[in-house]
C-alpha cells in the first residue's frame, strides 16, 4: 500500500462548531472532501479557512437550493477572487452524476489531475463532506492510478463515510486507471 498523508485541517468557528478539510495525499499534491462552507453558520469563517488552505480547484457538488441553504450563494464569487477555480457539478443528494455532469467530467478531472501532479491542492465540498464529495474525490485517485480499495482506504481513513451508496461506490470504481507515476530521486 502506498505511504501517504492524512490531514485533518480545522478552523473553530463560532458556538463550537468547526469547518473541518479531510485531506489526502494525491499524485504529488493534496486532495480533500469538506461539508460546505456556512453549514454550522459562520460562512465567512469557512470561507477564510478555504481560502488560507488555498485550492487550485474547489469541485462544487450541491445545488444551487443548498448553496443558498447555507448561506452560501456567493461562494464561487469569494473563492474565485481568492485565485481558486470554480468548478460547479452539481448532483443530488445520495446521488450519482447525470448526463451533464458526465459530458463535463472529463475535462475537470484532466484539470484537476494535472493540478494534483504538480503539487496543487483540490478540494472537492458537498453539504456533508461524505458520500458525493468522497465518491468523487475516490475516482480522482483511481484515474491517477491507485488501486480502488488502497484508495478508499486512504479516503475512509480521514473520513470514514466516504462514499454513502452503492451507486455512488460504482461510479467511482468505474473510473479508467491510469498507470502509476513513480519518481526516483538522484542520490
Amino acid at each position: 500500500m502506498r505511504a501517504a498523508i492524512s490531514a485533518v485541517a480545522t478552523r473553530s468557528g463560532h458556538k463550537g462548531s468547526e469547518m473541518i478539510v479531510y485531506a489526502v495525499s494525491a499524485g504529488q499534491g493534496i486532495l480533500a472532501i469538506s461539508p460546505i462552507p456556512g453549514a454550522d453558520g459562520d460562512y465567512a469563517g469557512d470561507v477564510q479557512h478555504l481560502i488560507e488552505w488555498k485550492p487550485a480547484i474547489v469541485i462544487s457538488l450541491v445545488s444551487e437550493i443548498e448553496l443558498v441553504a447555507a448561506g452560501a450563494a456567493d461562494l464561487w464569487r469569494h473563492l474565485v477572487d481568492a485565485g481558486c477555480r470554480w468548478e460547479h457539478l452539481p448532483i443530488h443528494d445520495f446521488g450519482v452524476p447525470d448526463a451533464e455532469f458526465e459530458e463535463a467530467w472529463p475535462e475537470i478531472s484532466a484539470n484537476a489531475r494535472r493540478a494534483l501532479m504538480g503539487g496543487g491542492r483540490i478540494l472537492v465540498h458537498c453539504r456533508g463532506g461524505c458520500g458525493r464529495s468522497g465518491m468523487v474525490a475516490l475516482r480522482l485517485m483511481i484515474e491517477l492510478g491507485e488501486a480502488p480499495e488502497d484508495a478508499l482506504d486512504r479516503l475512509r481513513a480521514v473520513r470514514a463515510c466516504a462514499v454513502e451508496t452503492a451507486e455512488q461506490m460504482a461510479w467511482a470504481k468505474a473510473a479508467k486507471r491510469e498507470p502509476a507515476t513513480f519518481l526516483r530521486h538522484e542520490d
